[in-house]
């Protein structure tokens, strides 16, 4: 662990100077003017998801079966729902955030505190949301790219968005013993089931691209872009949070 703070403490270091560097035409043409910095820290993510993140993956899923993830998945999912909720309200959009709450009371009750995806088997589809994507229906832009040591693309207004979105988790206010336990055990599954998700897909992209830096960039603006005009992009990320 004191290695892996020790990389992240110099990739910053790293960053500080480098926005002191002019950057070149083309990183500026893509508004990404700290990508050799970015790289770096694109590389660091990487070099993390290859050798901790996705190991760790690949035994849970040899370890624990199916079944077991899915309901892991479908808990996760219905207890992140209140964000997403409340971002569905804030970019009035009305449809979603009905099929949004009724996922919640659908699958707390009938689903077994969300273990098991009912609303989704009665045409009740799930889509992500985040106070990025609000901020972006409301015509703010994302900023010069940006990524971050563990957390991957962050461009400043998703980074901003990230933090807000802990006001709308219900979590933030409960009160209770245990209360640091179990949030710890929750974004623990929350990483481990999102490189469960998503690792055979980025494993794919970073087979059979040319630039793995420059087509994460791009796949993940297109995602967000579609997220922003209401579309319901593929749910993956290209690294997920570590």
């Amino acid at each position: 662990m004191k290695h892996v703070l020790a990389a992240a403490a110099a990739l910053a270091a790293g960053f500080t100077l480098s926005a002191c560097a002019a950057p070149s035409p083309e990183s500026l043409a893509v508004n990404d003017p700290w990508e050799l910095t970015n790289r770096d820290t694109f590389a660091f993510d990487v070099w993390i998801d290859h050798h901790i993140a996705r190991p760790i993956a690949e035994a849970y899923q040899d370890v624990v079966p199916e079944p077991a993830r899915d309901g892991l998945h479908n808990a996760v999912t219905n207890m992140h729902a209140p964000v997403v909720l409340a971002n569905d309200v804030l970019q009035g959009r009305p449809e979603k955030a009905v099929t949004t709450l009724g996922r919640i009371i659908i699958n707390t009750t009938v689903g077994l505190g969300g273990l098991i995806d009912v609303a989704s088997k009665i045409g009740l589809p799930y889509h992500d949301n985040d106070f990025g994507v609000t901020l972006g229906v409301g015509g703010v832009a994302e900023g010069s790219y940006l990524v971050l040591p563990f957390l991957g693309p962050k461009p400043p207004r998703d980074l901003l968005g990230s933090f807000a979105d802990g006001t709308f988790d219900p979590m933030t206010y409960a009160r209770f013993d245990g209360r640091g336990t179990f949030l710890t055990v929750r974004s623990t599954f929350n990483i481990l089931d999102t490189e469960a998700q998503n690792m055979d897909q980025v494993e794919t992209i970073e087979r059979t691209s040319i630039d793995f830096y420059a087509s994460a960039r791009s796949l993940y603006r297109q995602h967000r872009a579609a997220q922003i005009r209401g579309d319901q992009p593929d749910d993956f990320q290209l690294l997920p949070n570590l």
